[in-house]
């Protein structure tokens, strides 16, 4: 029996909890927090800080999908649709 797969919100909040372990990004960061534009993220950045929560969350995101992610409630939001198709 797997671990239940967590909902976007428990998503989101995981993916806040580890970008603030970083103690460059903004303190007042949230879901609608947008990755390039307020925590000064480059393209590697990204990068790097996705693989990292797929390593966390068991999920591989396809590269075509990140182009659509702007915020961290668009990241979670991905990372949910891609674990529960995971089945």
């Amino acid at each position: 029996m797997s671990a239940p797969t967590p909902n976007a919100s428990e998503i989101s909040e995981i993916i806040i909890e580890k970008l603030l372990a970083n103690p460059k990004v903004p303190r007042d960061i949230n879901g609608e927090s947008r990755i390039v534009e307020d925590l000064a993220f480059d393209s590697l950045a990204v990068m790097n800080f996705v693989m990292e929560i797929e390593d966390t969350l068991d999920v591989s995101v396809p590269l075509d999908k990140l182009a659509d992610i702007r915020t961290i409630d668009d990241l979670a939001a991905c990372l949910y649709e891609l674990r529960k198709n995971q089945g």
